[in-house]
């Protein structure tokens, strides 16, 4: 036959494609029902480019807004920002890929790669890791909800009930959504912090959403094993660290400062509340801690954190605890002199490393770029800061929700920017290239000959 005559592949041929149509039919139908009357508390149609940045924030599991969640929409509004939550953390695409395979019907390969992609398999055995993917958020969210109905449920009453459930979606989602403005606005933790059994269940829910649904699947099957795979290997000594090292940072630099640590009476809450900042900062976009209060340093610090984010195939952003461990053992590597990159004396493919490169490449022009335009129209009228904008754009890419109050006051400008940054962020800066391209990979794939360029 001739090569005229084979079929093309369609636009919907690519996983990535699939993927990102997936996570954008989802934000414009969560931003039509926000906009109608009886999603705000008033009853009064909300701007449409408000309820983009909040139905964006709320699928791709960020938590920036531009109102207070509880003050401005009302119970059907919460009830959709509930719903894009949990959507966007485990995907449409794996919601309905469960439901396919639990009503009995196969998975085509198309759909099977599709599927693939979206829970971030690295083996074949897809249709047991979505069913882990389910079972595991329907029990860890349950739990985590009856826990804080123990907290909600005597300062609120029967409130307390669905407050306990949004809370707990909105956690193992990394989403930062919260409904304690009924407190005070836009107050989110900080009342806490003198509660262990609420900063330690939310911080419990982040971490477990923020390791993956591969490494928990790896972890359930380690009786049978005996055995981890590298990357949940590598998920778990670098979560470790990462919350160790920031919450020993956090506490440092923000000790004696009277807007954040220094206005906690005891040692403990200090600790408490600079680990749960740690923890926070892996993409959950809780405070118990003013971030607008925290000083330069502590932004940066923050920041970083964020930057780095959580475990792929998770709940959370980030250039991914895993691309930060390539490229620091990288760097390692070339400075032993050593030609491959190893982790726990395996070799990592070329192919992660390269990958790894371009995903932080393409992550700091994002960032970087956003915070330029923040301050170029910003920096006059609400006088934003250098850290301030670095921290917003960070928490958008990064779907973390951390806020320095940027968000609330922006220009369409900046919003437009921190929408993309949101929805670019929850589907990888590659992936959201990928999508975009209009060949199979494999048409673009030619043999070149060698060539020498000097380095360093």
């Amino acid at each position: 036959m001739s090569s005229y005559m084979k079929k093309k592949p369609s636009y919907f041929s690519f996983p990535a494609r699939t993927i990102a149509l997936s996570f954008a039919a989802v934000i414009l139908t969560g931003t039509l029902l926000l906009m109608l009357p009886v999603s705000s508390r008033e009853r009064v149609f909300s701007p449409f480019l408000d309820c983009l940045f909040t139905a964006t924030s709320a699928t791709c599991v960020t938590g920036l807004v531009v109102y207070d969640t509880y003050t401005h929409w009302s119970a059907f509004g919460h009830c959709v920002i509930l719903s894009l939550i949990q959507v966007g953390g485990l995907g449409l695409v794996t919601l309905a890929s469960f439901f396919s395979v639990m009503i009995g019907k196969k998975l085509g390969l198309r759909q099977l790669h599709t599927a693939q992609e979206s829970v971030a398999s690295i083996d074949g055995d897809v249709s047991t890791l979505l069913k882990v993917v389910i079972l595991t958020s329907l029990v860890v969210e349950g739990a985590g909800a009856l826990l804080l109905m123990a907290v909600f449920v005597p300062d609120f009453g029967a409130y307390g009930v669905f407050m306990a459930v949004f809370t707990s979606v909105s956690a193992f989602c990394n989403a930062g959504f919260d409904l304690l403005g009924c407190v005070e606005p836009y107050c989110s933790l900080v009342y806490y912090n003198d509660n262990p059994l609420a900063l330690g269940t939310i911080g419990a829910l982040i971490i477990i959403g923020g390791i993956g649904f591969i490494v928990i699947f790896d972890l359930l099957r380690y009786r049978q094993t005996r055995k981890l795979t590298l990357h949940t290997r590598v998920v778990l000594v670098a979560t470790a660290i990462l919350i160790l090292a920031g919450t020993a940072l956090i506490a440092v630099c923000e000790w004696d400062n009277p807007e954040t640590l220094g206005a906690l009476p005891s040692t403990a809450q200090k600790l408490g509340a600079s680990w749960f900042h740690s923890v926070t900062c892996r993409t959950a976009g809780f405070n118990s801690i003013s971030i607008s209060g925290l000083r330069d340093i502590g932004k940066i610090i923050s920041s970083v954190l964020m930057f780095i984010g959580a475990a792929p195939g998770s709940t959370g952003g980030g250039i991914k605890c895993t691309t930060a461990a390539v490229i620091f053992m990288t760097v390692y590597s070339v400075i032993r002199g050593d030609e491959d990159t190893t982790i726990f004396r395996r070799r990592v493919e070329k192919g992660a490393v390269y990958k790894s490169l371009a995903v932080f490449m393409l992550a700091m022009v994002a960032v970087f770029v956003t915070a330029g335009c923040i301050m170029a129209t910003m920096q006059h009228t609400h006088a934003v800061t250098g850290p301030d904008a670095l921290l917003e754009s960070v928490s958008a890419f990064a779907t973390v929700g951390l806020s320095a109050g940027v968000s609330g006051v922006a220009n369409p400008l900046v919003k437009g920017l921190l929408i993309f940054l949101m929805y670019i962020g929850r589907l990888g800066p590659v992936s959201f290239l990928l999508s975009l391209a209009m060949r199979a990979q494999s048409n673009r794939r030619a043999v070149v000959p060698d060539g020498k360029i000097q380095i360093g």
